[in-house]
């Protein structure tokens, strides 16, 4: 005897592969991440850490290609930060609007002042999945 499929499986073969093809198209058009570390100098005062962090977050307002913007400190218990305290996540439409911040006034201008502090700096960016 065959077995038909109902309305409903069909249904739901139909729900399965178009979310299968979202999930597998979303890599190429995912948010364009920039994700920064800072380890800032032993003798940097928390007065000229906190102006970084306030200049940081003035960057992210005055380059129109930034569409999101999150940072904070390290409050993980294990121990393995080697030695970075800040994290900040700049999101982009797409890697061309990392292209425009990168050599922007505003962001040269920032990096100048962070420069004198900084111990070290990890950067990463990645494709939204």
């Amino acid at each position: 005897m065959k077995k038909r499929f109902s309305i409903v499986s069909w249904a739901m073969l139909v729900l399965v592969g178009w979310m299968m093809t979202s999930i597998s198209s979303s890599g190429a058009d995912g948010a364009y991440r920039h994700v920064v570390f800072f380890k800032f100098k032993d003798d940097a005062s928390k007065e000229a850490v906190k102006g970084i962090e306030e200049a940081f977050i003035e960057l992210s307002k005055k380059v129109d290609t930034v569409t999101g913007f999150e940072w904070g400190t390290n409050v993980s218990p294990e121990g393995l930060n080697d030695g970075f305290t800040h994290c900040f996540l700049v999101t982009f439409k797409d890697k061309a609007g990392l292209e425009v911040y990168l050599p922007h006034p505003e962001h040269e201008k920032f990096v100048s002042q962070l420069k004198p502090l900084l111990d070290k700096a990890c950067v990463l960016d990645y494709v939204a999945q």
